[in-house]
């Protein structure tokens, strides 16, 4: 009885530690789905602002902000070149447009645009490879100038413009 006991004992204790060590489960809340045995470097190019109407603070500000979502929620190495994802691109529009008008013919609220052409190439999976532009926008009342919330929307639009860049290169989304 007593070795019949011992047997289950040891049986039910390696089948415990076989499926603890043999069943995990991964998170990633980031969204990144890459592959870090074939991809282990990028390469971000610093984008122009080729946009008719510029606003100095940008580039440096959309340069930035491209290279943190990459550091922060990947494991790839930035590299000044040759990398095995590159980006590169330029800011090709800044558009400010009025939305909606008032009865005194003032636009009551106008709408800041911003685009961005993107390049991209993968060389573990040339497949991905795209050139695309992205844009977003914000609207701001006409109660305020756009000196006074510029550098706000400017973030903001950004902010969301490299979210889906980062998506549509990494997160296979």
């Amino acid at each position: 009885m007593t070795k019949t006991r011992t047997r289950y004992s040891l049986i039910a204790a390696i089948a415990t530690i076989l499926l603890v060590t043999g069943c995990t489960v991964s998170y990633k809340f980031n969204g990144a789905s890459i592959d870090y045995t074939k991809t282990k470097t990028i390469t971000i190019r610093s984008f122009t602002n080729n946009a008719p109407l510029v606003y100095p603070a940008l580039a440096p500000m959309f340069n930035e902000s491209l290279r943190d979502i990459y550091a922060k929620q990947t494991r790839l190495t930035q590299v000044t070149n040759n990398g095995d994802i590159e980006l590169e691109g330029e800011i090709t529009g800044y558009d400010i447009t009025p939305m909606s008008i008032s009865d005194d013919a003032i636009a009551a609220e106008t709408r800041l645009t911003i685009t961005i052409n993107v390049r991209y190439s993968n060389k573990a999976n040339s497949d991905k490879d795209f050139e695309r532009s992205f844009s977003a926008f914000q609207n701001f009342s006409n109660t305020q100038t756009l000196t006074q919330v510029q550098e706000q929307l400017c973030q903001t639009i950004v902010d969301e413009i490299v979210e889906t860049i980062f998506n549509q290169t990494v997160a296979d989304w």
